[in-house]
């Protein structure tokens, strides 16, 4: 049995992620990504050092969150919160056991006539045995079906893996090593891209579209005619890339967030090489 306080515990990380119980593992994974993604300090201006702290403590309980959701579900998958749900259910749908009326004819127009006592006690006995039988059917129901296969990739280490036209949108590759990986063409749109290691990695006409690079190490990287419109490179290394002909602008607006980002040696979108 659970115990209250890892409930509560429990209720807090979901609360935390804004999240209902009983979530997914890819829905905490989600909502973990955009959280971490709208709170990371790197998106606030530097002189602003109280929202910076506030960023930091969010992402703290993010981390916190995440990992004991994931433990949970690991362990339990969603069957304690799906068999609370399906209990609260049968409460809700079965009928209120019989009032008992000392005048059997005080609510005719709402309640037939009470029938003798011996056969009140027998349709008692029914409606006992019945909600028994159904709570030992609730005991004994099969365990629910396996977790479905794991949208994050199950290894650290992706170095030099051909993913070549592969569809990654959404897909959750934090702290992954795709070092000299083949993603040419690749659709990496809304991916969690955390800190990933793509040094040196083939990105040429790959869709970056809205991809979180946080912090990335994307040194060397071919990115040549790659979609990085809305893509956020805060902090990123991109010393030495080629970024000819990407897409980082539409006119003179540019449309990816560079802020700290490391540029140097970098060849351009106009071919010009960054000092």
């Amino acid at each position: 049995m659970i115990s209250r306080q890892k409930m509560l515990d429990l209720d807090t990380c979901y609360r935390v992620l804004e999240l209902e119980p009983g979530a997914t593992l890819e829905e905490v994974n989600r909502a973990y990504r955009d959280l971490v993604f709208i709170w990371h300090p790197d998106r606030i201006p530097k002189d602003n050092t109280r929202l910076i702290e506030k960023a930091q403590e969010k992402i703290k309980q993010f981390n916190e969150a995440r990992d004991q959701l994931r433990q949970h579900i690991a362990r339990h998958g969603s069957q304690t919160s799906q068999r609370t749900a399906s209990q609260r259910q049968t409460y809700r749908s079965s009928p209120p056991p019989p009032r008992y009326q000392s005048n059997p004819y005080t609510y005719r127009s709402y309640h037939a006539p009470r029938e003798p006592q011996q056969t009140t006690q027998h349709t008692y006995s029914q409606h006992h045995n019945h909600t028994y039988s159904t709570y030992q059917r609730q005991r004994t129901a099969a365990p629910p079906p396996p977790e479905p296969p794991r949208t994050t990739p199950p290894h650290k280490d992706m170095s030099g893996v051909n993913l070549q036209g592969a569809n990654l949108s959404e897909k959750d590759f934090e702290g992954r090593n795709l070092s000299h990986a083949n993603l040419s063409y690749a659709d990496l749109s809304d991916a969690f891209l955390h800190r990933v290691i793509l040094h040196r990695a083939n990105l040429r006409h790959a869709n970056l579209f809205r991809a979180n690079l946080l912090q990335a190490d994307l040194s060397y990287a071919d990115l040549q005619e790659a979609n990085l419109i809305g893509a956020d490179l805060s902090g990123a290394d991109l010393r030495g890339a080629d970024l000819r002909g990407a897409k980082i602008s539409q006119g003179n607006r540019l449309l990816v967030k560079l802020t700290g980002a490391r540029l140097t040696g970098a060849i351009m979108p106009d071919g010009h090489v960054h000092a």
